[in-house]
């Protein structure tokens, strides 16, 4: 997955289109694969125009099917969400990279991830990604003030506070 989406991220910029790894995709690293994700989501970071998107993915062999990115090689569906990049009502100004041999992969920072998956639990109640969270935060360096005054922000500091007792179990 992670070979793939450097790639895609490397070609798609060749063309001056930064995309940026996020969603399930960016669990799944950071949890070590405790999460696996079978679509990768690249946010268009600038919002470079769908139309240029597709040609390339279409010059990289893939064929579009509804909203995803599909291709023979791979069972993996590709998915471009609409940027700018952020998570809730907060963007994102600081992205992670990692090398890869196919590319530098851009991705959502580990504070970053755990905003997204809080973001889907606060407003959706989805407790899947509530637990996904807790894995990231269990896997890595994160900056929890920051969390925790995205939180505030989004109004869900009760929310916020039963991920934090999650974590001290």
């Amino acid at each position: 997955m992670e070979e793939l989406a450097a790639y895609i991220c490397r070609e798609l910029e060749k063309e001056g289109i930064e995309t940026v790894l996020s969603g399930g995709s960016c669990v799944q690293i950071y949890s070590q694969g405790k999460y696996t994700s079978d679509d990768i989501d690249l946010i268009d970071r600038y919002n470079g125009g769908h139309t240029k998107i597709k040609n390339v993915m279409l010059r990289l062999g893939f064929k579009e099917y509804n909203r995803y990115f599909v291709h023979d090689d791979t069972s993996l569906f590709i998915e471009f969400p609409r940027g700018p990049l952020g998570v809730g009502d907060a963007p994102v100004s600081e992205v992670a990279s990692k090398e890869e041999e196919t590319g530098i992969l851009k991705l959502l920072t580990p504070t970053d991830c755990i905003k997204d998956r809080l973001a889907a639990y606060f407003h959706w109640d989805d407790l899947q990604s509530l637990e996904q969270a807790v894995w990231v935060a269990e896997q890595n360096e994160y900056d929890m003030k920051s969390v925790q005054k995205w939180a505030k922000n989004e109004k869900e500091i009760e929310k916020f506070e039963i991920f934090r007792s999650r974590l001290k179990k």
